[in-house]
């Protein structure tokens, strides 16, 4: 099926291409690279940094996802800082402020401090992805854009098997504070590369940033975050947790209101009443659930129950990132011949499929039985992930490709966050009612109950095998119940973008155009 003309104007007198877009996508490429590796570098290190913190489960969803919600909650007026101060100068100071916060998580010595750390990495990381998006309308046209988007996956997917592979060779040679000193170099050769060879952009257009819209997304997030991590300890209808859901509900509502009212919205949730943005929105949005939750839990996996060591567990994790990879390549081309429909809904049900194969684990099986619906796992994101990117900045008209890019960048990495606190308690609370502490101190009864970590940490030092065996076993029901989760909600997904999602954007771009005209006049 060949691509559907673009109805949008083109701002450039000669409509020409940039000579300097492919110098630019580098510089951006560079950039993505270092997001990329430390979303998974951190994860195989969790672990290790669960046995020298102390940190029970609640502490590492915190330390996952308080860069996660700050990443979300701020990529929209961040990015607007960009559009409004020079796309180049505030991508640089992100990468600066990911540089500060990397440097604090490197010197301090308990989980609240490192929490701290990821906050600050998160703001930075706030800044530098929504805007090396937001610079690829600039410079690449319709035909160009998806190879663009493509590379910046592509870079996005390098830094996930090179995190793992990095960060177990660290880990097994030096402290887990290593895993943040290693950003220093990556991060020096990102801010050179954009100073060399990325021109500064602007939009002045671009809507202000609204404070109380930012104050009500953040607290939203926040509110929801903390109520899924907290709920298995105090239990789902506690009345704190219970307080949460209805304050992240309130908060939420009240942004959703303010920014429908809003001549010019800093979240532009119009968007979400296009089809062709929308049901694209929803795939990328269930694909960062399912990546980051399953990041979360599978480090874990492969080295507390299996018995791997950091390096070993970054070299299990490539069959998914190498999948992901290989899909990400094979998307484009693919959605050229055939549309993005089918091979989004295809993917989608591609990572069902493996995720419903993984939900079967027990706790006898090895690592033979998890590489391949590790393998399909990454196969299944890469298809949906590229072409559902491509189609939904192609559902943008021209004047609303800053908003809209923010939008998708921001749903994305709430699926994100919420894939990580969601699961990560599912699998919390399977954990606790599985596990057999019976006979066992009741100190040492909380230790085990924090981890599957701590559990063996215990085991360990009071030598009961028993508690170790129980400890895999609980620990492998709760991934088969957040896998089960993951596939489901796959699969909803499937069906609904089969069945939802256009055939092709150029109607709903001719209206998304008539639609900003008619608000012009």
């Amino acid at each position: 099926m060949s691509a559907a003309p673009d109805p949008r104007p083109d701002p450039r007198p000669d409509a020409r291409p940039d000579p300097r877009r492919w110098w630019t996508l580098a510089a951006l490429v560079a950039s993505t690279l270092v997001i990329g590796f430390d979303t998974t570098i951190l994860n195989i290190a969790l672990p290790t940094m669960a046995s020298a913190l102390h940190a029970d489960i609640g502490e590492q969803q915190w330390i996952v996802d308080s860069y996660t919600v700050v990443f979300a909650a701020a990529m929209l007026p961040t990015g607007l800082l960009g559009d409004r101060f020079g796309r180049r100068r505030m991508l640089i100071t992100g990468l600066l402020i990911f540089l500060a916060g990397a440097l604090i998580g490197a010197l301090v010595s308990t989980p609240a401090p490192v929490i701290v750390a990821r906050l600050v990495m998160g703001l930075g990381a706030a800044l530098v992805m929504p805007l090396s998006m937001a610079v690829l309308p600039t410079f690449f046209g319709p035909g160009e854009r998806s190879r663009a988007i493509a590379a910046l996956s592509a870079a996005m997917g390098l830094g996930m098997p090179l995190g793992p592979l990095v960060g177990g060779w660290l880990l097994d040679h030096f402290w887990w504070g290593s895993i943040f000193l290693i950003n220093i170099p990556l991060v020096a050769i990102a801010i050179l590369a954009c100073l060399f060879l990325l021109p500064e952009t602007r939009d002045p257009a671009a809507p202000r940033i609204d404070l109380v819209s930012t104050a009500l997304s953040v607290g939203g997030l926040i509110a929801l975050v903390w109520g899924l991590i907290e709920a298995p300890s105090r239990g789902w209808t506690h009345p704190l947790i219970l307080t949460a859901f209805a304050a992240s509900v309130a908060l939420l509502t009240g942004l959703t209101l303010r920014e429908r009212q809003s001549v010019r919205p800093m979240l532009d949730l119009g968007l979400l009443f296009r089809p062709a943005f929308l049901w694209n929105a929803v795939a990328i949005t269930l694909v960062g659930f399912s990546l980051l939750g399953l990041l979360f839990v599978l480090p874990q996996y492969l080295q507390a129950v299996l018995g791997n060591d950091a390096f070993g567990t970054g070299l299990r994790l490539l069959p998914m990132m190498a999948g992901l990879l290989l899909a990400a390549r094979a998307a484009t081309p693919l959605a050229a011949r055939f549309g993005p429909r089918p091979v989004i809904s295809g993917g989608l049900l591609v990572s069902a499929a493996a995720a419903f194969l993984g939900s079967r684990t027990e706790v006898g099986d090895g690592y033979g039985t998890t590489a391949p619906w590790l393998t399909i796992t990454g196969l299944g994101f890469g298809l949906g992930v590229v072409p559902a990117m491509d189609a939904a900045l192609g559902a943008l008209s021209r004047d609303r490709e800053g908003t809209g890019s923010g939008l998708l960048m921001t749903l994305r990495q709430v699926g994100g966050t919420i894939g990580v606190a969601l699961l990560g308690s599912l699998l919390a609370d399977a954990y606790g009612t599985r596990l057999d502490t019976t006979g066992l101190p009741s100190a040492a009864a909380d230790a085990a109950d924090g981890s599957v970590v701590a559990a063996h940490a215990v085991a360990a030092r009071l030598g009961d095998p028993h508690l170790a065996a129980s400890a895999d076993a609980a620990f492998v029901h709760g991934m088969d119940v957040a896998l089960l989760v993951t596939a489901f909600t796959s699969l909803a997904a499937a069906v609904l973008v089969a069945i939802l999602l256009p055939r092709t954007v150029a109607a709903d771009q001719g209206a998304m155009v008539q639609e900003t005209a008619d608000a012009r006049q």
